[in-house]
């Protein structure tokens, strides 16, 4: 008898998994993903949808009427003949030169850095650290000390260099200032990030590849390149996405001198949206900067996708 019933327990255990899963309703993985959803339509999907809402209408914070205007503020920042449309170009132009020169050096420093930190030699994790150190600083401290080394009149770098460079105040010594202090700032984060990637490519394709004869060029070309190509893919946008952000620094070192000529598109925007009180106009700045960053990021995707597979 106790066989008997021992048996009917094991077969109804092993049931059970079977009857659970067809007890699962439609709406069982939805509600594991609920908090996930809520929390992206709370801080993503509601204040893209109200920062659109307030592009299309005259929005000044500090009044209690707030009309609708269409794609007025599109279309005035679109024309060369007004205030607000100049101003946003010459930030716009602003963004793409810093982006210009600040990308490549973000990426190409980093990943030499990042070879050399992968040899084995003596002291490799302190390199790495003193690589990586800067990178934990604040905005404000970076900015905040690298104005009073680059000041014209009291800053270190022209005292101990022999010059006399205002670096805060004249182009293109600034534009030199804020891609310098950036590189410095953030070099170490890409460096550690194509740090893991070169530590995740197998070390037999390079033994196969010395076996065939290939030197180091030849192997840093046909092994280490395609096998970085997803940690470069993701390097490459951020840093562009990062420096097309840049802000902190143009605030703090060159305050947007001279004549404006270093105020990027953020700096911009923030100006136009907490100092003006027009959100509609800065919101419609957003906007359209966020569609030229879609339209890199595009690029950036389609420059690294692996025709092989296509």
């Amino acid at each position: 008898m106790s066989v008997l019933t021992r048996s009917r327990d094991l077969a109804g255990a092993a049931a059970a998994p079977a009857g659970a899963a067809r007890r699962m309703r439609w709406w069982t993985p939805y509600a594991f993903l609920a908090p996930y959803l809520l929390l992206f339509a709370v801080f993503m999907v509601l204040p893209i949808g109200f920062g659109l809402y307030t592009s299309l209408h005259e929005w000044d914070i500090s009044l209690p009427a707030k009309p609708f205007v269409g794609l007025a503020n599109y279309a005035e920042l679109f024309d060369p003949a007004s205030v607000d449309g100049s101003r946003f170009w010459t930030a716009m132009r602003a963004t793409g030169v810093f982006t210009l020169f600040s990308v490549p050096l973000l990426i190409l420093l980093p990943l030499f850095a990042a070879l050399l930190m992968n040899g084995r030699f003596r002291g490799r994790n302190l390199y790495r650290a003193v690589y990586f150190a800067p990178y934990v600083l604040g905005v404000a401290v970076v900015g905040f000390v690298w104005r009073y080394l680059l000041d014209g009149n009291i800053g270190l770098i022209n005292h101990y260099l022999g010059l006399d460079v205002q670096w805060t105040t004249d182009v293109p010594p600034a534009w030199i200032a804020l891609v310098g202090v950036t590189v410095w700032w953030t070099l170490g984060l890409n460096a550690v990030i194509f740090l893991a990637g070169l530590q995740d490519i197998p070390r037999e394709l390079y033994e196969a590849a010395m076996v065939d004869g290939a030197g180091p060029a030849a192997r840093f070309r046909s092994v280490t390149l395609p096998g970085l190509r997803p940690v470069m893919v993701f390097v490459v946008n951020a840093t562009i996405l990062a420096s097309a952000n840049m802000f902190g620094q143009s605030y703090l070192i060159t305050a947007g001198a001279p004549a404006d000529q270093t105020k990027t598109a953020i700096y911009l925007i923030a100006e136009t949206g907490l100092r003006r009180f027009d959100m509609g106009s800065a919101s419609a700045m957003s906007f359209i900067l966020a569609g030229f960053l879609m339209c890199a990021s595009a690029l950036v995707f389609g420059a690294f996708r692996d025709r092989r597979t296509s």
